[in-house]
């Protein structure tokens, strides 16, 4: 069974790693040539293969828009070419398609996407909120952060991934703090959790008062702006995010080498994938991730197609956990795993990890000296 996947751009490095022509050109411009762009197959994927011996090949669909020009477009218009870049991957023989990046978040978080295509429809969350929860927690381990006695801070908390990771998070940390903007959905996720969850559990707005208290962070936002900043985060800290756009701004890495930033939702694919484009056949395309390595969303779709699954499976605001439980067994059987960490475009080195702890023992240090 053959599966397509729904990309866009979520910065303007993404637009010049899909469009190598773009360089040079400025934002306004690019903006504008993308929303008179229709969709188009922009790789194809080939070479992924289970430790048992199944396949699947598939295709990267481009539609092009930015995230902000998602969110600021008629939802009709934004829909229209999601559904454009379906059926270019229906009519290439897909079965089952997944919604990349903010293409899975506008509007229903897909329901209306699966209600018109012409085939089955998944967001891919569930496998990204298991591969999320599974990156906090080696992060934890490399830092040797002990989760029991930690309190671990899920910023985007009333969000889909979001909820689902407070869940599973809880049964393995002292207390998670919930942060989002909107008050009244905080008390009622509160709410819902009171007594659900083994961990105590509290609620916050502001980021700038609920970052510091967390030794270990996980970013689950829709947000278009860097929420989290140097100051924010306690020494030896843990962040994970699975937010793109990231939430985690560029001057975390050069200001605080003592934090651990890892992204949370990259993928080994097995076998021996290869991503190629369209347009330039023989050149791979690039996804800014090391080689054989795709999002977990991305993985997912890969997963449901090696199944045969032509069902609509990762869709709306609420994710049914035993469906994160089940994508993240079928993952392991089939040798989907957790990528080798990596953040700001490199990877995450074990050399890096030990300077990160000298960084965070020296700053306890120093922070000790003058008190």
């Amino acid at each position: 069974m053959k599966f397509a996947f729904v990309i866009h751009p979520t910065s303007l490095e993404d637009v010049i790693r899909y469009e190598p022509g773009a360089v040079g050109k400025g934002r306004p411009l690019i903006e504008k040539i993308m929303e008179w762009m229709p969709a188009y197959t922009a790789a194809r994927v080939t070479g992924v293969c289970t430790p048992d011996g199944r396949t699947t090949e598939g295709w990267f669909v481009a539609a092009t828009y930015m995230p902000e020009q998602m969110l600021a477009l008629p939802r009709e218009t934004v829909y229209a070419k999601i559904l454009s870049a379906i059926r270019i991957g229906a009519d290439l023989g897909a079965e089952v398609v997944g919604l990349g990046a903010f293409t899975g978040v506008v509007g229903d978080a897909g329901l209306t996407i699966a209600e018109r295509s012409p085939i089955a429809v998944t967001t891919g969350n569930s496998l990204t909120i298991a591969a999320g929860v599974k990156s906090l927690l080696r992060g934890a381990h490399e830092m040797e952060i002990d989760p029991a006695c930690a309190t671990a801070v899920v910023i985007g908390a009333t969000g889909s991934i979001g909820s689902a990771c407070v869940e599973l998070i809880a049964p393995h940390v002292e207390h998670v703090v919930m942060v989002a903007r909107n008050a009244t959905r905080l008390r009622k996720l509160l709410d819902d959790l009171a007594g659900k969850v083994p961990c105590s559990l509290s609620i916050e707005t502001d980021i700038r008062a609920a970052v510091p208290r967390g030794q270990l962070v996980l970013t689950a936002t829709t947000s278009t702006q860097e929420l989290i900043e140097p100051a924010d985060l306690q020494t030896g800290a843990v962040v994970c995010e699975l937010s793109l756009p990231h939430d985690v701004g560029r001057r975390v890495a050069i200001e605080r080498p003592d934090v651990l930033v890892t992204e949370g939702g990259n993928i080994r694919v097995p076998g021996r994938p290869r991503f190629e484009r369209v347009r330039e056949p023989g050149r791979d395309f690039d996804l800014g991730l090391a080689p054989g390595t795709a999002l977990a969303c991305m993985s997912e779709t890969m997963l449901l197609a090696i199944e045969n699954r032509r069902e609509h499976y990762t869709l709306g605001r609420g994710i049914d956990l035993e469906k994160v439980r089940e994508i993240d067994e079928l993952a392991e059987r089939a040798g989907f795993e957790l990528a080798d960490m990596r953040a700001f475009d490199k990877p995450v080195t074990p050399g890096a990890i030990a300077a990160i702890k000298t960084a965070a023992r020296e700053r306890r240090a120093s922070a000790v000296g003058t008190v």
